[in-house]
């Protein structure tokens, strides 16, 4: 089962490249359009009247448009993009669930674990969000970009093999805890790909030619990828706080404290604090939603940092997850 998982791991890579791919054809052909051959608006036509030889306008009879081809290619292109997409996150699942048959236990015991799970539920939910809303869908290059970058460093630097979970996390809070934060993870990590979207399109709306904003010509409109980024963020914000509290009550279960500024705890209570910066930021009529945004980017970041630098730059109390 621990082989299977890998494999299913390495095709669940490429077809997040193909996907990706797929999308990028679409993002390249642009926005579907229909052209038809010039004709005159106008044509004379004799009609007898006004004297002798006189002659009145009328219209022209209505040129047929056709569809663009390359508006017809890139819509081809996106959907199969989309369903590759599906295909990718299938393969995702299942070597989710048999690395957990193959520990025989929740597949969240290291970072390794913990990756593969996050960005599997960051994929299920840009499914629901694109199912959702289709006119979404570009924003599928982004997302399944992020998904190869994050699975392929997870594969190259976080593996590890298949071991017992430690006694330490033998536990039901280790369910309740490490799954509501997964969950929240997820969401973030989907969350953030609109917050980036959005601010290059308020930039390319605003007129900025330059890059990185003449990247985002032919995303949705700036307001709708605001609206998405703060629905995900208001969704995920009290999964995240609860996360927060069952941690703490299972500290004070196992080490006899609910806080002790650890490293992971440290970072995790920064992460909540910006992400509230975002939350009562986005809610303040005076403050400029690209600002909010900014804040909720932010709040992306700290939680890379919990997840790689403490691990990596720090020692604590949780260093036994591993990496």
């Amino acid at each position: 089962m621990s082989a299977l998982s890998d494999q299913l791991v390495t095709f669940a890579i490429l077809a997040y490249l193909v996907a990706m791919i797929s999308h990028a054809v679409e993002y390249a052909l642009g926005n579907a359009r229909k052209v038809s051959a010039a004709a005159p608006a106008r044509e004379l036509v004799g009609a007898g009247v006004g004297g002798p030889g006189g002659t009145v306008e009328e219209p022209a009879p209505p040129v047929p448009t056709r569809p663009d081809r390359s508006a017809a290619r890139a819509a081809l292109a996106g959907r199969i993009a989309a369903w590759i997409t599906v295909l990718a996150a299938a393969l995702h699942l299942g070597a989710v669930v048999t690395r957990g048959i193959a520990a025989e236990r929740m597949p969240w015991g290291n970072m390794y674990e913990f990756v593969l799970t996050v960005t599997w539920i960051g994929a299920a939910a840009w499914l629901a969000v694109l199912w959702k809303q289709p006119s979404l869908r570009r924003l599928g290059l982004f997302l399944t970009l992020v998904m190869v970058l994050l699975l392929a460093f997870a594969e190259l630097k976080l593996y590890v093999q298949v071991v017992p979970l430690m006694p330490a996390l033998q536990s039901y809070w280790f369910v309740i805890h490490v799954s509501t934060i997964i969950f929240a993870s997820g969401i973030f990590l989907l969350g953030v790909v609109p917050a980036v979207a959005y601010l290059m399109r308020s930039g390319w709306e605003q007129g900025r030619r330059s890059f990185p904003y003449t990247l985002a010509r032919r995303l949705p409109a700036a307001a709708g990828l605001e609206r998405l980024t703060f629905t995900l963020h208001a969704f995920s914000f009290p999964i995240f706080t609860f996360a927060v509290i069952a941690g703490a009550i299972w500290a004070e279960a196992a080490w006899g404290r609910a806080w002790g500024w650890d490293p992971k705890e440290t970072w995790a209570f920064i992460s909540w604090v910006v992400y509230a910066g975002y939350l009562h930021a986005r809610a303040t009529p005076s403050v400029k939603r690209n600002v909010a945004t900014w804040i909720a980017v932010v709040g992306f970041l700290t939680m890379l940092m919990n997840l790689f630098g403490v691990n990596f730059f720090f020692t604590g109390l949780h260093s036994y997850a591993g990496v």
